[in-house]
């Protein structure tokens, strides 16, 4: 054993010394309401200081830049209300580059805004880099949206925007210099919305993304000017050239199924397989510091197990001592210095809801630096079990039960937990603060990956087309099946929640099973599947109404026949039904279309709209309220 090994050794022995089985306990409401103030904790080159993006609550954010010898902060860049750091990146041991989104509700995926803003550590030296707010008459760009696609390996100040117009006909790659600014145009190609990938000499060598349809499409050139679409007899995406840049690493999927890692030659072909699964896509891949080479992946299903496919690499083999001396936590390296020296690594788990450490090779020493949640104790949450099923029609999926603490693991009551998406979204294995905060008020919660979910390839994917009131809902009965078999759930105690699709799941479950389920919640869905192509922002843009056509069809009679605002007759339980009166996604249209056909069929829901909250809660107090009502409810109509 190494002197890392030595030292993580006996700090591992003394956590042990001091845990013990923790008596069942409820944990404050507040604990889980509280979001985490951290995402997104970027090293810089040097190891000497770690910009991270925080939310200070109310919709107020910023990167923080903190120096990590004694932990001050450096810098404090604010972003004005309701925008929040979309991408971050260090252009030198410095120097640093912030992309912008926005994000309305605790539910919804940041999007981008395209502004593109840079500042020394200290907050000195800020710049405008690019946006529609100003363009950038000395370079001959317009105003338009800019993306970081990577950051050069010279260390000095120098990144690659993405450049998309107000009105995208073509792809256009830049290398930014952000002191001045000034660009170089590295690449163009004719075809909207493609994503580069950069060799190691800083040459444009692949696009790739999807049509309007969603049809996959991939392109390569040897200088980023002259293109040639790829033709291969699957789907490879290529995501980083070797450090010789005669192979590339990237993922490939046959027949649609789950993607796996492979190193290819520069033409995609001569695959060499890395990491595999039959049933899920492979994902959580470990990279070297500079130049980054992937070491080791694990299947996105299931509890993660590592595959290191190449272990004799000095980063790979301080990965296995650190897993193997922390086996209750999942170890993830997520940045390093470009010696190598610093690395920033996150550890959590499935009742860990995670915190970041920086560990010096210099010292042997792993120091916590940032911790998600603090409020929450890992060792008063639950166990969350992956389950592999046969659905009905034979098709096999995957559940994740959430089994309360000191519980008997029999007849427990039950909480039917649908993820949102529904399509590309799936649920893991690591913490889930719903999942949890039922657990530890004793409810078992099952949550199914039904065909639709993400990470088990497009096939798969696809599979959920046209089938939401349906064979999805079917899917989550056939998971709840399995939880009576095994003989933890309650049969005459089983509530159905959810929130976006979920939501709609939730109301759907009700109406298609009525004797199956004692209540019903829905937090910010959908429930009218006709109102989705003129209320809400997926219908603004023509990607978003093709994805409408596939995902749910435009037949009148198949949307009204599968919303369950039209079936609100066949809801013959109690329902809570919970929305942001500012939410974009799925507005309150929505609810209030499913309130009105409960109150008409006789059956008046509980009622919770929100003033200023978009799509789920931003607010901790709201968060809390709404765990309070929630957990009200659910005592009422399942409860001991």
């Amino acid at each position: 054993m190494g002197n890392a090994g030595k030292w993580l050794f006996c700090s591992v022995l003394m956590l042990a010394s001091l845990a013990w089985p923790a008596a069942a306990q409820q944990v404050p409401v507040e604990a889980f309401a509280k979001a985490s103030p951290f995402t997104m904790p970027t090293l810089s080159p040097g190891g000497e200081y770690l910009a991270v993006a925080t939310d200070f609550g109310e919709g107020n954010h910023a990167v923080q830049i903190l120096r990590l010898s004694d932990m001050q902060r450096t810098a404090v860049l604010r972003l004005p209300r309701y925008q929040s750091p979309f991408q971050l990146g260090w252009v030198s041991d410095k120097r640093l580059v912030v992309a912008k989104g926005r994000k309305l509700g605790s539910l919804e995926k940041p999007i981008p805004l395209g502004e593109i803003l840079a500042s020394d550590f200290d907050g000195q030296n800020q710049r405008y880099i690019y946006g529609y707010e100003q363009q950038n008459a000395a370079a001959g760009l317009d105003r338009g949206f800019g993306f970081i696609d990577g950051i050069a390996d010279s260390n000095d100040g120098r990144f690659y925007m993405r450049q998309l117009q107000r009105n995208p006909t073509s792809s256009m790659l830049y290398l930014v210099d952000t002191q001045r600014p000034t660009f170089k145009l590295i690449a163009s190609i004719n075809v909207p919305d493609l994503e580069f990938v950069i060799d190691r000499a800083g040459v444009a060598r692949y696009a790739w993304g999807a049509d309007k349809q969603d049809n996959y499409l991939l392109y390569a050139s040897v200088d980023g000017r002259q293109w040639q679409p790829m033709k291969l007899p699957y789907k490879w995406t290529p995501l980083a050239f070797s450090a010789d840049n005669q192979r590339v690493y990237g993922q490939l999927a046959r027949n649609d199924g789950p993607a796996q890692l492979v190193s290819t030659d520069l033409t995609g072909a001569d695959p060499d397989v890395l990491a595999s699964d039959a049933f899920s896509s492979v994902g959580r891949l470990q990279w070297t510091h500079a130049p980054a080479i992937p070491f080791a992946a694990a299947p996105l299903a299931g509890r993660p197990v590592l595959s290191y496919f190449d272990p004799g690499r000095p980063d790979a083999q301080l990965h296995q001592a650190l897993a193997g001396l922390l086996p209750e936590q999942q170890v993830s390296f997520v940045d390093s210095s470009r010696d190598g020296q610093t690395l920033l690594v996150h550890l959590g788990s499935d009742r860990d809801p995670g915190s970041w450490s920086i560990f010096r090779r210099s010292s042997n020493k792993l120091e916590k630096v940032l911790i998600a949640n603090e409020g929450i104790d890992a060792a008063l949450m639950a166990e969350r079990r992956p389950l592999r099923f046969k659905a009905s029609d034979g098709m096999e999926l995957e559940a994740i039960l959430t089994v309360p603490r000191n519980s008997e693991g029999r007849a427990l009551p039950t909480v039917v937990l649908p993820h949102g998406g529904p399509h590309g979204v799936r649920d893991g294995w690591f913490y889930d603060t719903d999942a949890q905060f039922l657990a530890n008020r004793g409810y078992l919660v099952v949550q199914v990956n039904y065909r639709g979910s993400g990470g088990r390839g497009d096939a798969f994917e696809r599979s959920g087309y046209l089938q939401w009131g349906t064979r999805i809902q079917q899917d989550i009965i056939d998971g709840l099946d399995q939880a009576v078999a095994l003989g933890l759930a309650d049969t005459n105690r089983v509530c159905s929640y959810g929130a976006s699709f979920g939501a709609y799941s939730a109301m759907m479950l009700a109406a298609r099973q009525p004797t199956r389920f004692r209540c019903a919640v829905g937090l910010a869905g959908v429930y009218d599947l006709k109102m989705m192509y003129n209320k809400g922002d997926i219908a603004d843009y023509a990607y978003g109404r093709n994805y409408l056509r596939r995902a749910i069809g435009n037949s009148d009679a198949e949307l009204v026949a599968n919303s369950p605002a039209a079936l609100a007759a066949s809801i013959q339980i109690p329902v809570f039904l919970a929305h942001g009166e500012r939410d974009e996604r799925t507005p309150i249209a929505q609810a209030n279309a499913m309130r009105a056909a409960l109150v008409a069929a006789g059956r008046p829901p509980q009622w919770m709209a929100v003033a200023g909250e978009g799509h789920g809660f931003y607010n901790d107090d709201n968060s809390a309220a709404f765990y309070r009502a929630l957990e009200g409810f659910l005592a009422r109509n399942i409860g001991e």
